[in-house]
């Protein structure tokens, strides 16, 4: 159990020690996961910044995924799940359509504070604040690799362990660090005293704090 996001980035932070010298570049996942980067960041004294990307959510319930969108309009998507859960195209259509506009407008707040980091030839850490189907962070790593960094690292407090397994299967990733992988796995949030949601406001001010 964690009490919130940025003491789940500093106990991250302790495991990802060994990378300060690298001077890795820490990329969070909006939102949650910009708040456990920045403090990564800040207990390894290196660059921070955001990564956009969105899940796509399943009809009927927004807070599982079937996939994810990148900002260049890269999207992934889990066949198994959209399956299950009657995802149509024309639905994933919409949805994709509704997440870019999201995309758009985070870019527009976010890149008048802190510029674009290229990851490119540096050590990059992909941060959330948790996994579940992991289909964001999947789409995360694909996208980044595009760029890419001498090395990958996905760095997450909790996940459960399948999906753990499957980041850990991706050819892109070099390692991937996760503090805890229970068994019993409802959401993210139960392992949160405190997961309210995080504003695109609190994010600005993270970026401000790390330009």
């Amino acid at each position: 159990m964690f009490r919130d996001r940025a003491e789940a980035g500093r106990r991250l932070a302790a495991a990802l020690q060994r990378f300060a010298m690298d001077r890795p570049l820490v990329l969070g996942l909006p939102r949650g996961g910009v708040v456990v980067g920045a403090e990564i960041a800040q207990m390894l004294q290196c660059d921070c910044d955001v990564l956009l990307v969105k899940k796509l959510r399943a009809p009927d319930d927004p807070e599982l995924a079937v996939g994810a969108i990148c900002e260049d309009g890269k999207a992934f998507f889990s066949e198994d799940v959209c399956k299950v859960t009657g995802a149509t195209q024309e639905y994933l259509d919409n949805e994709i359509e509704a997440r870019l506009a999201e995309i758009a407008e985070q870019r527009r707040m976010y890149r008048k504070i802190k510029a674009y980091i290229s990851p490119t030839d540096r050590v990059a850490i992909l941060v959330d604040d948790g996994l579940a189907t992991g289909a964001t962070m999947i789409a995360a790593v694909q996208a980044t690799a595009l760029s890419r960094p001498r090395k990958l690292i996905v760095a997450v407090p909790v996940s459960p362990p399948d999906t753990l397994d499957k980041l850990k299967g991706m050819p892109q990733v070099n390692e991937v660090v996760c503090l805890d992988t229970p068994d019993w796995f409802q959401g993210v949030g139960q392992f949160y005293e405190d997961f309210q949601q995080v504003s695109d406001e609190e994010v600005v001010r993270i970026l401000k704090s790390t330009s």
